[in-house]
């Protein structure tokens, strides 16, 4: 219900095609963090696409509404592959001490930081893969990128600080 005198949001419009074009490859980056298969992610992700062409006229915010999708359809699977194996993980889980839910939230935070890792600019997402994915010191990232060590060592504590940042607005307090 709105009020009086309040207007709806101007949402800028953009025809499916571009939204496809636009959010696939994230999309698809994000679904594989969560279930960490290709084949499963592009299912989940196709399906996705699918149901926003069912909603069209109903989403506001193509992209929110996909990443939501997205996470729904991957933790649905995750929860159906827990009950068909969960006889053989019983054992496994209480010797790890981790419960399912705790799995979860650590595969939807993994997600979520390769997520934002993707939408970081050139150079700043080339350097965390460099340190965090790659394992590469310091000197190796500044001699690969020309920049000075203290340069590097000041942009990943900022870049890492502001990645924090947003995975706490996202909702993942703790990793």
């Amino acid at each position: 219900m709105r009020l009086p005198g309040k207007k709806k949001p101007v949402v800028e419009q953009r025809s499916l095609e571009e939204v496809f074009s636009d959010e696939e490859s994230p999309l698809l980056r994000y679904a594989f963090g969560l279930l960490g298969r290709r084949e499963l992610a592009e299912e989940v992700v196709q399906d996705a696409f699918l149901k926003l062409h069912e909603h069209w006229d109903e989403v506001e915010i193509p992209r929110a509404w996909l990443f939501r999708c997205v996470r729904n359809f991957s933790f649905n699977i995750l929860r159906k592959s827990k009950r068909e194996t969960l006889d053989e993980a019983a054992g496994e889980q209480e010797s790890m001490g981790e419960r399912p839910d705790e799995e979860l939230g650590k595969m939807e935070a993994v997600g979520m930081i390769q997520m934002l890792v993707s939408e970081m600019e050139g150079r700043d997402q080339t350097m965390v893969r460099m340190k965090y994915f790659q394992g590469l010191k310091y000197q190796e990232i500044a001699d690969q990128l020309e920049m000075s060590v203290g340069n590097v060592g000041y942009r990943l504590h900022h870049l890492l600080k502001d990645l924090g940042e947003r995975l706490r607005k996202s909702g993942i307090s703790h990793f």
